[in-house]
């Protein structure tokens, strides 16, 4: 009859778990600092603060490619603060800020249409700058 062996051992211990969790890209070993969630019936990539453990769906990133992360066509990336990184500015705010810069500096021009173009209803309202409109004091 055949020998008796004892269990089979492994190479490798297996109670043995890196502490840090890792970027989930491709050849990437760095520490991971956000988790990325697809939220596919809304066409998002939710980019956020480091879950508190791994999910099966969700895709743990380091700092680099956090940063450099875009979204396929036609899909929204939001990006959550966990308030230890300072907010930067994104496109659009920078956009949007530039579009404010140029339409104050055209004071003349939304002067005359103001004044020549159709009013509103609303005899509390002075001027508009935009989608904003500037209201008069209810005790004037």
């Amino acid at each position: 009859m055949g020998s008796r062996r004892g269990p089979l051992k492994s190479a490798v211990p297996s109670n043995v778990v890196s502490p840090v969790r890792r970027c989930s890209r491709t050849a990437c070993g760095r520490p991971a600092v956000a988790t990325l969630t697809y939220v596919y019936a809304d066409s998002t990539a939710v980019l956020g603060p480091l879950a508190t453990y791994a999910e099966p769906h969700c895709y743990d990133l380091c700092a680099e490619h956090s940063e450099r992360l875009t979204a396929p066509r036609g899909w929204e990336v939001v990006r959550l603060l966990d308030g230890s990184v300072p907010a930067r500015p994104s496109g659009d705010d920078l956009e949007a800020l530039a579009n404010a810069v140029r339409e104050a500096a055209r004071p003349q021009e939304r002067a005359a249409q103001a004044g020549g173009g159709a009013r509103t209803a609303d005899p509390m309202e002075v001027a508009r700058r935009g989608h904003l409109r500037v209201l008069r004091s209810p005790d004037n």
